[in-house]
């Protein structure tokens, strides 16, 4: 009788959520040195909020309906994600800066602007651990 032919490996891999999808992470130690870690569309999305800010505190434009109307969108979504204008400066630091990617989509994270400011952080990166 010939010995059993299956062999089972196993590899540790980790299941996060971006922007609603699932993605899948090799283990740490086995991760590229140079992956970049941030959602360019979560980079663009706080680009555009904190551009929006500047033309409603500059004068630029009147109202959110004002910019929804220039963009083409609408102002729920406008004033949805003028909210990641708010974000604590220690979390737009690790996000912008350090490139550290949030444990929350997109969503959740401009949620999470409505938080103060010292539990903001807790929220957006510790959520998973």
């Amino acid at each position: 009788m010939s010995a059993p032919t299956t062999m089972r490996v196993f590899i540790p891999l980790t299941i996060r959520k971006r922007n609603g999808r699932p993605k899948i992470l090799p283990p740490a130690d086995m991760m590229p040195a140079n992956e970049g870690g941030v959602d360019p569309h979560l980079l663009k999305a706080i680009a555009k909020a904190w551009s929006w800010r500047r033309k409603l505190e500059s004068g630029a434009v009147g109202t959110i309906s004002d910019i929804a109307q220039a963009e083409d969108i609408s102002d729920r979504y406008v004033g949805r994600m003028l909210r990641l204008a708010y974000l604590a400066p220690a979390v737009l630091e690790k996000i912008l800066i350090a490139r550290v990617s949030p444990a929350v989509s997109l969503k959740d994270l401009a949620s999470a602007a409505d938080l103060p400011w010292r539990e903001q952080a807790e929220a957006v990166f510790d959520r998973d651990l």
